[in-house]
């Protein structure tokens, strides 16, 4: 019989095990070895927990990674992994390729071991995140090789493909909230149209654009390393990759850190319904406070619900006379997801209060200004990025294909949480019209795993505390960091020195918190 420890060492008790499970444990050992032997990587054994995938073959297991300079990030190497398109098929389809890089450790002496990191979306890049995560977090970079990837779908790796930016413009066009049947009609048809172009365009490879596929990219990754153990780093989305992996190879887990959490506990469905809440509730309860606080310098009210009375009338001004400049069209959904893009970050605050400046008097605008407002409105989403994240959403977990079903509660959200609501059907209909997913369910339980570190904010709009609390009462043994005062998207590596040392004291010496804890945001003059 074992104990462990609250730093996640396991102690003996001093019983002697009996004879039969001596010999079941040493029976399955050699299974074990004999499998690892077969595939040619150390330890690149599929865990038993989760969906059972075939053993790794050799001409994946015995593959050598060429590190060459990183032409993206100088102080990275980079080399490219070739990864099966269907892990529990692995003898179909072409072969997807794996853009992978590396920082050393840059003090060998402490060196700890391999930390993979992942990045947020999904659709997003994160070849460069080791770069990043150094620089902010230097004490990482002293002890860990830092390991980051561009998951399979996006980036350098093998990518899906939609649409151009000009067909994608019929998605964001007109304005989401107008519900009559002929703007229903109008969105679902892009919306059905945008699924068809991604599944005409990409060769086959959507269904296998799933978390569940991603981890087994990692787990690879981490034999091809010759690693037999890897700490975890990952904010947003990439929580969710590290929950899977975590629970499909929890015997492969040495730390693991997840920050702003999204819900892992049920359906992408169900964790999307409730992101207007959480959005609408960063935007009056933070950022129109900030903004009336600030009349003086932005003129748009001095109180919140002045202020939001400013923003429905730019918002009807615009739907009306929407901004032209060149290709961009800043229109009310436009304006809409400039606001959701900055909510991830207070510190963006004054960029979006610029943006709002600047469409107030567009032809007068300084030059730096419609420079904010064309960032701000018109780089958010692109199609590069939602056919990643659509493929995974619409894929890991099974919709509601009812479409009438999506209009009802597209009408609800837009009447009470308007700013990321009023999209529901628009996005909803995507997964409604996309191919029948395929993955294999995976619940995460956290059954084998060291404990695990959380932290997220209470006003995350992205991934809302009453996720992270769900999540973390799925993954067992996990403590959970909240930071009060605080609504940002990503803690690690900020200016919160109680996370920092957390997290730190957590990855660089396995200090547990004995429990779940608080950290108070710092004040802000």
């Amino acid at each position: 019989m074992t104990t462990r420890t609250s730093t996640g060492t396991t102690h003996r008790t001093g019983r002697r095990p009996r004879l039969g499970a001596f010999r079941r444990r040493t029976a399955a050992l050699l299974a074990l070895v004999a499998l690892a032997q077969a595939t040619g990587a150390a330890g690149a054994v599929a865990a038993p927990a989760g969906p059972a995938a075939p053993a790794v073959p050799a001409r994946y297991a015995q593959q050598r990674l060429d590190w060459r300079p990183c032409t993206e990030a100088a102080v990275l190497e980079c080399a490219t992994m070739t990864v099966p398109r269907d892990w529990h098929r692995p003898g179909r389809g072409p072969d997807l390729a794996i853009a992978v890089s590396r920082h050393r450790a840059s003090d060998p002496g402490r060196r700890i071991g391999t930390l993979l990191t992942a990045v947020g979306g999904p659709g997003g890049k994160g070849l460069e995140r080791p770069a990043s995560l150094v620089r902010d977090a230097p004490a990482l970079g002293a002890a860990y090789d830092v390991v980051g990837f561009d998951q399979r779908g996006v980036g350098r790796s093998t990518r899906a493909v939609c649409q151009t930016p000009e067909e994608f413009r019929a998605f964001f066009a007109g304005d989401f909230r107008d519900d009559t049947p002929a703007d229903r009609a109008r969105v679902i048809a892009a919306s059905r149209g945008f699924a068809a172009d991604c599944e005409r365009r990409s060769d086959g490879l959507l269904p296998h654009l799933t978390t569940e596929q991603t981890a087994r990219d990692l787990d690879l990754l981490r034999a091809l390393l010759g690693e037999r153990r890897v700490s975890y780093y990952g904010p947003s989305y990439a929580t969710r990759i590290g929950a899977y992996y975590a629970t499909l190879f929890p015997q492969r887990v040495e730390r693991m850190v997840l920050d702003s959490v999204t819900g892992f506990d049920g359906t992408w469905e169900r964790f999307q319904q409730r992101l207007p809440m959480s959005f609408q509730r960063r935007f009056e309860e933070d950022f129109l406070p900030w903004l009336a606080a600030r009349d003086t310098t932005y003129h748009y009210g001095t109180t919140a619900a002045g202020a939001k009375a400013r923003w429905e009338a730019r918002r009807a001004a615009l739907r009306e006379h929407p901004v032209v400049d060149g290709p961009l069209t800043i229109g009310p959904n436009q304006l809409d997801s400039g606001a959701i893009q900055v909510l991830y970050r207070a510190d963006n605050f004054p960029r979006l209060a610029t943006a709002l400046a600047a469409l107030d008097d567009w032809p007068n605008a300084g030059p730096a200004a419609r420079a904010t407002a064309r960032r701000i409105f018109g780089e958010y989403l692109d199609p590069e990025f939602l056919a990643e994240y659509f493929a995974v959403i619409c894929n890991d977990t099974p919709w509601t294909r009812d479409l009438s079903v999506w209009a009802d509660r597209g009408a609800e959200n837009t009447a009470r949480l308007p700013l990321a609501g009023a999209r529901t059907l628009a996005f909803s209909a995507v997964c409604a019209s996309w191919p029948a997913p395929t993955a294999p369910p995976v619940r995460v339980t956290g059954a084998g795993l060291p404990p695990t570190l959380m932290l997220n904010s209470v006003h995350d709009p992205a991934t809302p505390i009453e996720a992270a609390l769900a999540a973390h009462r799925a993954l067992r043994g996990s403590r959970l960091v909240t930071v009060t005062g605080n609504g940002d998207h990503g803690q690690y590596p900020g200016p919160n020195p109680c996370v920092r040392s957390t997290v730190e004291s957590y990855l660089l010496a396995a200090a547990v918190p004995p429990g779940d804890l608080t950290c108070p945001s710092p004040e802000v003059a």
